[in-house]
């Protein structure tokens, strides 16, 4: 960001976000880049800024002057003063690592990083390729299947069950609970609509983490997240109530929720383009670079949010302090000054880097299980089913935050 010494009024509103956004939103990202880098819109939260090309979101999010620390109005605008009714919720919310800034994000942050690093994750690949081989042969000789309902949700709800130390009867209850808050989370408007029902399950999933799974752990620790936690907490890092809770919830929705839709979407863009699946079948071993250039493709998180902390003169535009920015990382991933031919899909694409899982302090904590498991599941899906095919029409999950699919059949030729 380059300080002016002017402050221009804001510009127009940005173009209106058309009905069919969450469906195809590349269009119209491509739109707002070429109207300008830094957009208002009234379309998202009441009015946030939009930042569109790749320099800028990487700038944002590295930037300490934006905060994000957002919630309290996030959600008690989307109250619409009823917001005694959702204290709980926002209690346990804001206190996610996700929404701190340092130093409470850094002391978090460095409690959980090391049960995400490659050496860490390597012993769960013997273990990932039998569940998945497992939930495919269950469908694939049964002609059409619904991959979101094989393979996609419950694979990854699998995964951050196990990881966690939780058993895995407790899989569904966690799909469900997820995708209640993605549905608050992805809102560009929520509504107390989306966040009953959000509330309610936040509240669900504390209430069995503090009643079941973390007593359990106190008494009998084990080589998992939740130990992990308690650990910490003994040592004082972690504060014990809401901030335990919160982070245990935390790591359930962000370990379940991106990576269910970068399967979804990643298997729906190559069996849409042949050429690319025909590529992957003949070369497994593209899998790690096909995740990365499907995450660019199409990136399961479309964009994120923080708030100015003070007032900030950017491309000719003042930004106020407690103003929301939008760093739009599904446009900056299109961003032809960054990527050449950037609505192209190529699995052998060199790769100067998306912007998926973030970038800056805030980079997604558990970027290398979501590749872990996407290539997985690609590799062995084009050893082992290189006759998968589309069949019939998919359907979107009309979340324009959470870009996914909530119905995507294949058929094995």
């Amino acid at each position: 960001m380059s300080a002016t010494l002017e402050a221009p009024p804001r510009v127009a509103q940005a173009a209106a976000l058309r009905p069919d956004f969450a469906e195809h939103p590349y269009p119209t990202y491509a739109l707002w880049r070429s109207q300008g880098p830094l957009l208002w819109s009234d379309a998202f939260f009441g009015g946030a800024w939009l930042l569109t090309r790749h320099a800028d979101v990487e700038a944002a999010l590295r930037d300490p002057r934006l905060s994000a620390q957002r919630t309290g109005g996030w959600v008690m605008a989307a109250a619409e003063g009823q917001r005694s009714e959702f204290l709980p919720f926002q209690r346990l919310f804001a206190r996610a690592m996700l929404f701190l800034d340092a130093p409470d994000h850094t002391r978090l942050r460095r409690v959980l990083q090391a049960a995400f690093r490659p050496e860490a994750l390597a012993p769960l690949q013997p273990w990932l390729e039998s569940l998945l081989r497992a939930h495919m042969q269950a469908h694939a000789d049964a002609g059409t299947f619904d991959f979101m309902a094989a393979v996609a949700r419950p694979v990854p709800a699998r995964v951050i069950t196990r990881l966690l130390g939780a058993p895995d009867s407790m899989s569904d209850d966690f799909m469900r609970w997820c995708e209640d808050l993605a549905v608050f989370i992805g809102a560009h408007a929520p509504q107390p609509h989306h966040i009953r029902p959000a509330q309610r399950s936040l509240l669900q999933m504390c209430d069995y983490f503090e009643r079941d799974l973390l007593p359990q752990r106190r008494r009998h620790p084990q080589n998992d997240l939740a130990s992990l936690l308690l650990q910490a907490e003994a040592r004082g890092d972690v504060a014990a109530g809401a901030e335990l809770l919160a982070q245990c919830a935390m790591l359930l929705f962000a370990g379940y929720e991106t990576t269910r839709n970068l399967l979804g979407n990643a298997v729906h863009a190559l069996l849409s383009h042949p050429e690319q699946w025909q590529r992957l079948c003949e070369r497994p071993d593209l899998a790690a670079s096909a995740v990365r250039e499907l995450l660019r493709y199409d990136s399961p998180v479309q964009w994120t949010g923080r708030r100015a902390t003070c007032t900030l003169h950017w491309h000719g535009q003042t930004i106020e302090r407690g103003d929301l920015v939008l760093p739009l990382i599904g446009s900056a991933n299109r961003d032809p000054e960054r990527h050449a031919c950037p609505d192209r899909l190529d699995i052998e694409r060199p790769q100067p880097g998306a912007l998926s899982f973030g970038s800056g302090p805030h980079v997604c904590l558990g970027a290398w299980l979501t590749q872990l498991e996407g290539q997985t599941v690609l590799r062995l899906l084009a050893q082992h089913w290189p006759g998968l095919r589309l069949a019939g029409e998919p359907r979107r999950n009309g979340n324009p935050l959470y870009r996914g699919w909530q119905y995507l059949p294949l058929t094995v030729a």
